[in-house]
């Protein structure tokens, strides 16, 4: 998949200070930074090289009734039914009726999504009851992101910087957030700001089989956690239907809205064995869809983590295909195979992170200084599974908050902080880092995947803590763990620092991994994205979040604010691990 169109400035140094830091560069990134006052200094930190992102990957659109037989209403009863019950109503109606105002606005900024005749053209995706989903072809995302990377780079007041990953929080001694730890350049730097925006988007790395791109791995939920931020309904990951399973090709999503235009799932006999589980087969909602293609292979007798099922796009018109879905159609072909003459070989993969970093709607955390926005965030909106398409919505609707972005009035030094010349060593770090990237991700799979069930959760858990002792153990992060805070330390040559960023990025794994079982362990139903095969049916006193802060986890009503400090009405269910 080729690149967005636009390019990140990388810096000879780092300034010491931004009015605010926005930190990761996909759709909710830079429409955070674009909305920010033009009169803040903002610094835009992404890890990589050019910003790679599931914003950029994102094929099948934005939800949004725009249409004259569609309405909010209408688009936030849909998104209600699909969060099974976990969705809070008031952040569902913010979203949905905003999303009119934000598609101009991305029209206005020059999203180019396809028409018909002199109207958005609209399609129909699972669980929506109107056709409200805007594309530019199968590339929507890439098409949002480009645009929106165009237009920051004519900001003067924006300032993108490549390559740096950011390693920790920086909290003064009240407890506010005052800046961020940062890889860059060879160098451990702290940078401050009167406020930081996390919008890194999601975890999906953590499972051996995702749909997301390399850099999903959870960066800004291990963040705000290790800084004891609250998180909420991390247990909640939607596993996309439909991705392609070929020997040696990565799990290449299949948009949802093939199936919209009317493509079949199938079996090898080419039978629609989706309704033997749903009256609304392949387009029911996709946690159905997927336990429904889990449950079909565990009862052919076949393995569900190696088979597959077919999706069929013969019952569409080629030219409809060709012009609706030409990158789906041009990367089957690349591994062989031909959408208009055979079916294409689908599983589910993880795909969406339903929880995150509990915000209000104006994307604050618990931590004063502290924001979030996107897949990182818990806005309430997505439930206990994410209605299809509206997930750039929501970075969309949620990051123009941040124009009433209120900065702590703390005054930030211009000069930098002193160094600490002392080189890390991080010689002999790569291959336990290595092994434990291999070995993390299909624990996590098969025990956290579609099905889950207490066994397997528990033995799951105690490889981790022994994974997480032994890694804490180890001498890069004994080294790492005490540096100073607020003094730059040299890691030497700028080669060394991809070994840093490999540690740093499988901490973040590790953390989210565990929070990810503890809460799927907490919470005894099955509800949307989490299903327990030993609690098979919901239970309706576990309509309720589940929050985190450190090593406790407890629930709260979804009608309470989460980010309270004084929260009255929380369930006795709660845990200390």
């Amino acid at each position: 998949m080729s690149s967005p169109t636009f390019e990140v400035q990388s810096l000879p140094t780092l300034p010491p200070s931004f009015d605010a830091i926005v930190v990761g560069s996909g759709a909710a990134g830079l429409y955070a930074a674009l909305c920010l006052p033009d009169s803040l200094n903002v610094g835009l930190l992404t890890k990589d090289e050019i910003p790679l992102s599931a914003s950029d990957w994102a094929q099948g659109g934005i939800a949004a009734a725009v249409a004259e037989d569609d309405s909010p209403k209408l688009h936030i009863e849909d998104t209600l039914k699909a969060g099974a019950g976990l969705c809070d109503k008031p952040a569902v109606e913010f979203l949905a009726e905003r999303a009119p105002d934000c598609i101009r606005s991305l029209v206005e900024l020059g999203v180019s999504f396809d028409r018909q005749d002199d109207r958005l053209a609209l399609t129909l995706e699972a669980a929506h009851s109107r056709r409200r989903v805007l594309h530019a072809a199968d590339t929507t995302g890439r098409a949002v992101v480009s645009t929106l990377g165009r237009q920051v780079a004519r900001r003067p007041n924006i300032t993108p910087i490549s390559r740096a990953f950011v390693l920790d929080l920086w909290l003064d001694e009240t407890g506010r957030c005052q800046g961020v730890g940062v890889l860059y350049r060879g160098e451990i730097c702290w940078v401050k700001a009167r406020a930081v925006v996390l919008a890194t988007g999601g975890g999906g790395r953590v499972f051996a089989k995702t749909t997301n791109p390399s850099v999903s791995t959870g960066d800004g939920v291990a963040l705000a956690w290790r800084a004891g931020a609250i998180v909420r309904d991390l247990e909640f990951f939607q596993f996309h239907p439909t991705a392609l399973m070929k020997p040696g090709a990565p799990r290449f999503l299949i948009s949802e809205a093939v199936r919209g235009e009317g493509a079949h799932l199938v079996d090898a006999e080419g039978r629609r064995f989706a309704f033997d589980y749903h009256p609304e087969g392949e387009l029911a909602p996709r946690d159905v869809v997927s336990r429904s293609i889990f449950n079909y292979l565990r009862s052919t007798g076949l393995d569900p983590a190696e088979a597959h099922v077919w999706l069929d796009f013969r019952s569409i018109p080629e030219e409809r295909i060709r012009k609706r879905f030409p990158n789906i159609v041009r990367v089957c072909r690349q591994w062989g195979v031909d959408v208009f003459s055979e079916p294409v070989p689908v599983a589910p993969a993880a795909h969406y992170w339903m929880g995150g970093i509990a915000t209000d709607l104006q994307g604050r955390t618990s931590i004063e200084g502290l924001y979030a926005v996107g897949e990182t965030a818990s806005t309430g909106v997505h439930g206990a599974n994410r209605l299809a398409s509206n997930s750039l919505l929501e970075c969309i609707v949620f990051g123009a908050q941040l124009g009433h972005l209120e900065l702590l009035e703390t005054a930030i030094a211009d000069t930098p902080p002193a160094t600490q010349h002392d080189a890390i060593d991080l010689s002999g770090a790569r291959g336990a880092i290595e092994q434990l990237r291999h070995d993390l991700p299909r624990l996590v799979w098969q025990s956290a995947g579609i099905s889950r069930d207490a066994r397997t959760l528990e033995f799951a858990l105690d490889r981790i803590a022994a994974w997480k002792a032994e890694f804490a153990a180890s001498s890069l992060s004994r080294q790492i763990n005490a540096l100073v805070r607020g003094r730059t330390a040299d890691i030497g040559a700028d080669g060394d620092s991809s070994s840093l960023l490999a540690w740093g990025e499988t901490r973040n794994l590790l953390d989210i991994a565990e929070l990810i079982l503890k809460s799927a362990a907490f919470r005894t139903e099955s509800r949307g994205g989490h299903y327990r095969s030993d609690f098979p049916h919901s239970d309706p006193q576990w309509r309720v979040h589940t929050l985190g802060r450190g090593d406790r986890l407890w629930c709260s009503s979804i009608l309470e604010d989460d980010l309270g400090q004084n929260v009255t009405q929380t369930t006795d269910r709660s845990e200390t691990a």
